[in-house]
Formats: structure tokens, sequence, C-alpha cells
């Protein structure tokens, strides 16, 4: 990989420039598909045959193995070579899209949607290894970590936006249709931009360390779809909910005993990697969650098409764009705790106010006011919890950290979709059943899961405060990097 001396600045060059476009425009594409698909939902339950319970696979399929895998694509970028995994995990992201867009039924489009996450978990630490093993001096790291952390929120705002203007226009299948000609130029730049890195070699790769987690997370939130039809405290939702425990401590005795493990339990000795980490779990949780439900509030409920749906989040684009540029601004003078702290609760109380939304609401009174207060602190959250996992880290886990950033990001969406959904569908049974209006059942389930998605972020804040609060002037260092492309 390009390295930098104190007195060059790679990102001022043309290649740095060219090189810095290209890792974003890879975690843009991969990011803009866990909401691109929210406003389509409608309109895939209406060809496909979906119910209203198997529906969010659509968007926790892509999640979970996007989150679940990551760590083994991470793991991969270090040891089989960065820009060799980023055209891989491109290719088959593209193909899988191809799939998905021509799917027929739903186990079909399901299938697709699980592929493109394990081609996404390839992409995205290829990618964020990239920018953080070539971006290595103080100025420029920050530089291109704010404009990465401020690409991941944009592209999640960009895709309800985007999925609005498609699924009514071509249709449905263009969401999925639209990543093609994206992935082909991130495969031909990465052939003419990025450098050929040498690999370490295939070293004994924990391929059970992926796959328990990810089927660990799978059975927790299949658990969750079905625990509302079949009750919480059935045998059968109890079993699962062990399984799913079972796998996940299956996967931490696996770790501690593998010589070359997936996932080295000492890369949490780096101060506050941990807490930012959690933070990003738990504030995921709650950010991705909000998309799902106050899509489907704006449709369902408000009767808005879906253009009308994927406009609504343009202030959302523009406040987190103005809240990335600002926190990139003031990390070296604050550090990314206050960021990290202040964006959770500004968010939180953006989403309070969203959760109020009523059966006889409007956009303008009830979605608006809480989408713009919640947009300005997502884009703190990014900018600060990016910068704080990624700082420190040593060349040779650069692929590791920014997996598990990712992987934290992703997963948090997935199990908190899974969690609220059934607060919000309990919820909205729980009407029905008292021969409430459907309008109302449906506005008070989505409320009961907002507020939820709330309280979440008050959590991420407290957890927030045991960051590091880094300035972004430290750097990893580049000499194990040297040493494998020596060796």
């Amino acid at each position: 990989m390009q390295t930098q001396t104190n007195t060059t600045s790679f990102l001022s060059t043309r290649r740095g420039k060219l090189t810095l476009a290209l890792v974003c425009l890879a975690g843009f594409l991969d990011f803009i598909d866990t909401t691109i698909v929210n406003v389509a939902l409608p309109s895939i339950r209406q060809h496909l045959g979906f119910s209203e319970q198997s529906l969010q696979w659509v968007v926790s399929g892509y999640l979970l193995t996007y989150g679940g895998l990551l760590l083994l694509g991470g793991r991969a970028a270090d040891l089989l070579g960065r820009r060799r995994l980023l055209i891989a995990g491109t290719s088959l992201f593209g193909l899988s899209s191809l799939v998905g867009g021509l799917a027929g039924s739903e186990a079909m489009l399901i299938a697709a949607r699980l592929t493109q996450g394990l081609g996404a978990a390839m992409m995205t630490p290829a990618a964020l290894s990239i920018l953080t093993t070539s971006f290595t001096e103080g100025t420029d790291r920050v530089k291109a970590l704010g404009v990465w952390s401020g690409t991941i929120p944009l592209a999640s705002a960009v895709g309800v936006l985007a999925g609005g203007l498609l699924s009514q226009g071509a249709g449905w299948r263009w969401v999925l249709f639209v990543n093609l000609p994206v992935c082909a130029v991130v495969i031909i730049g990465a052939r003419k931009v990025l450098p050929a890195d040498r690999a370490a070699g295939v070293k004994d790769i924990d391929v059970l360390g992926a796959i328990l987690p990810t089927a660990s997370a799978l059975t927790f939130v299949y658990a969750l779809v079905n625990a509302p039809n079949v009750g919480w405290s059935s045998a059968r939702t109890i079993l699962e909910l062990a399984a799913a425990a079972a796998l996940m401590v299956g996967f931490v005795v696996n770790e501690l005993r593998r010589s070359h493990p997936l996932f080295p339990l000492s890369i949490f000795r780096i101060k506050g990697l941990a807490a930012a980490d959690a933070t990003q779990v738990i504030a995921q949780a709650g950010f991705l969650s909000l998309f799902f439900f106050i899509t489907l509030y704006m449709q369902t409920v408000l009767h808005m098409s879906p253009i009308e749906a994927g406009a609504a989040y343009i202030p959302v684009t523009i406040g987190v764009g103005i809240s990335s540029g600002i926190s990139t601004q003031l990390l070296p003078r604050i550090g990314s705790r206050p960021l990290i702290t202040a964006g959770t609760l500004i968010g939180a109380a953006g989403v309070f106010l969203l959760s109020r939304i009523a059966a006889d609401g409007s956009y303008v009174a009830d979605v608006l006011p809480g989408l713009v207060v919640m947009a300005l602190g997502l884009g703190a959250v990014f900018v600060g919890v990016q910068n704080a996992a990624n700082t420190g880290v040593p060349a040779e886990q650069a692929g590791l950290a920014a997996a598990l950033i990712s992987a934290s990001a992703t997963l948090g969406g997935a199990l908190g979709l899974a969690i609220l959904s059934a607060i919000a569908t309990s919820r909205t049974h729980h009407l029905l059943a008292a021969h409430a209006a459907h309008p109302l059942a449906l506005a008070s389930g989505f409320g009961h899961a907002l507020l939820a998605c709330s309280l979440l972020l008050v959590a991420a804040a407290v957890i927030a405060t045991r960051t590091a609060s880094t300035r972004g002037q430290q750097t990893p260092s580049v000499e194990p990097v040297i040493a494998l492309e020596a060796a």
C-alpha cells in the first residue's frame, strides 16, 4: 500500500484523491443498500407476496450477512490482499444485485439479499483498510476518515430518496439494478488506481469463527420475528433464543482455543475500542431502524407515494452532510468523545419527537422536525465513532478494526430492527384485538418502537463517555505492512 512520510501528503496528489474517491464510492454502495429498499417494501410485498412479518427480511437479511461476515472479510483483506478482496466482493455484490432484481419469488429475493451482504462484507473492510493504510499522516488521516464517515450516513439518507424515485418510476427492481454500473466503476477503478498489494497468504483462516456468530444472529432474529405470532413464552421461542445464545458461546470458545482466531480478543486492549464498537451497535440499532418505521408510517398511514416518501428524506441528506462537515472540523479541536456523546443525545431528541407520530398527523408537523434534529446527531456520531474506532490500530490489524466497526453498525441495525419490529407488532396486534382503527394501531405501534429507539440512543450516549477522546492525530504503525510485503 501507499505509505507516507511526515513531509509528504498523499491526499494532495491526484492518485491520493482518486484512492479516497474510490474507497468512499465502495462504502457508499454498501451502505446505500441498507436503506434503498425501504421505500420499495410495499411494492415488493405486493408483487412477491411477502407477509408483513417476513418483509423485514429484505432489510435484515442483507444486514445480518453483511455484519456477521465482516470479520471474515476483514481478516481475508489482511491476508489475501485488500485490492483483490475489494474487486472480488464488488463482483459478487453486482451479481447478486442482478439476481435480486430478476427475483420472481420471496425466497429468491431473500437469498439474493443474503448474498449481497456477503459481497458487502468483503468490500467494506477492504476499502476502509485501504484508506487507513494509505492515509497515515495525521492531517490526511483526519480528512480522509472525515470524508468516509460522512459518506456512510449520507448513503443511508440518499438510499431512501433514491428508493422512492426508482420504485415509483422505473419499478422496485431498479433499486437493485442501479448497483450494476456503480460496481463496474469500482472494479475498473480498483484495477487502475490501487497498487497490486502482495498478500501475507492464507494462514488458517477461521471460517468457523465467521459462521457461528452469523448463525447466532440469524437464529436470534428468526426467533424475534416469529415470537409475536407463536408467543414469547412458547417452547419454540425459548429454544430458538437458547440456540442463538449457544452459538454465540461456541464462537467465543472457538476464538479462545484457536492459534489464529478470526477475532483476536486482544484487539480490545486498544484503549476505547470496545466502548466505541458498543456505542456503534446500540446507536445504529436506533438510527437505522427509524428509517424502516418512518418510511412505513409515511406510506401506510399518511398514504404518501413512494416518490413523496423518498423526497421526504431530502432534509436528512442535507442535515447529515452539514453535520458531518462541521464535525470533521470540530474533531481536531474537541476530540471524538464529545462529538459522539452530543450526537447520540441530539439524535435521541430527534427520534423522541418522531415517536409522537399520530394516525391523523402530517409530514410537516409530525415527521420533518424530528428528522432534521436526528440527522444533525447522526452525522456527528459517525464522524466521532469512526475516528475513535480506527485510531491507534496497528496496520496489520487495520482490516479487522475496519470490519469490527462496520459489523457493529450493521449487526446493530439488524438486531435493533428485529427487536423494535417485535415491539411495534405486539402493540399493533394488541390495539387491533381491542378493535382500534387500523391506522391508529399502526401509528401507535410505530410510535412505541421509535420511543424505544430514542432510549437506545440515550444508552449509547452513556457508553460513549468511555470511548477514547482522540483528536485524530495518532497514526497506526506502517512497519508491519512493510514487513509483510518484504516477506
